[in-house]
């Protein structure tokens, strides 16, 4: 199916991307990677007479390291991530996700920014956001803020951000040599969307857990992390039987809905079975074994 019509423009500078949303407000979008603007187009879900392409914009293409941590840019696609050695460093669980994220055609093209500003809530990235307390870069005409990842995502497809408002960056704390990461998820083919997925990030220094974050994804309108059972592993050795005790909790406090795809009782499963496969993954990575 063929795109409605549409205005295309093509900014040099982030000032003038800026300056052509506050222009057009609702009726333009931001063109990055276009692996999810370009079917909603197609399938005439949605209808913007302004597109506003990124792609030329040097300030947003970099992947850059700070003191606090590692930030990627608007314009750094999926691959880039996937083999950066830096992002591997500094943040795992990105990297980990990487491969998870569509097809290789996909990830040569879609942007983890964009992915981020999509606000799939079966996607891998806002729940990586999530669970790492990541910091979103907004920039508009009028200025910058800072919105952490808890704040930045409001509902299916749906985040914080203003018509007028370019999500420009986010930046992931970097990880302590404590810490473990993995992110597993259920989906029927690889490539496809997952049923049920966890990006988890857990802090276990002298063979104790200090922190957990329990970041599931394909359960609600957005991602969803568990308080409770992060909670119940803190004090705790990194054991089955503490995973098993953290898994039951998951399964009583998540409340998914069903489909076409899985009932609500198979989800809910299905994320206690991911919460004892990621804590162990991600535990073994600090090299603790269990």
């Amino acid at each position: 199916m063929k795109n409605p019509p549409f205005n295309y423009h093509r900014p040099a500078t982030l000032a003038e991307a800026l300056a052509l949303l506050a222009e057009h407000g609702d009726d333009s979008k931001v063109l990055a990677g276009g692996q999810s603007l370009l079917p909603v187009m197609a399938l005439r879900l949605g209808r913007p007479e302004h597109i506003v392409d990124i792609g030329t914009i040097d300030d947003l293409k970099p992947i850059s390291v700070t003191a606090t941590g590692v930030t990627i840019g608007a314009m750094v696609r999926h691959v880039e991530a996937e083999t950066s050695a830096v992002v591997a460093e500094h943040a795992p669980l990105v990297a980990a996700a990487m491969p998870h994220v569509g097809h290789r055609a996909i990830r040569s093209r879609g942007t983890v920014v964009g992915s981020i500003a999509h606000a799939d809530a079966a996607a891998e990235m806002p729940a990586v956001c999530l669970a790492t307390d990541a910091t979103m870069h907004v920039a508009s005409s009028t200025g910058v803020r800072e919105v952490a990842a808890a704040d930045f995502f409001d509902g299916f497809f749906t985040t914080i951000l203003e018509p007028h408002e370019l999500l420009t960056a986010v930046h992931f704390p970097s990880v302590r040599p404590t810490m473990g990461s993995s992110l597993v998820e259920i989906s029927r083919r690889h490539g496809d969307y997952a049923m049920v997925g966890l990006a988890c990030q857990v802090d276990a220094p002298a063979g104790v857990i200090a922190s957990a974050a329990l970041s599931f994804f394909g359960v609600s309108s957005k991602p969803e992390r568990v308080t409770a059972a992060e909670e119940a592993l803190v004090g705790r050795a990194p054991t089955p039987e503490a995973f098993a005790a953290a898994a039951a909790i998951v399964t009583e406090a998540l409340d998914p809905s069903s489909d076409i795809h899985a009932t609500a009782q198979y989800r809910r499963h299905i994320a206690g079975v991911l919460t004892k496969r990621g804590l162990a993954e991600a535990t073994s990575r600090v090299g603790v074994t269990t």
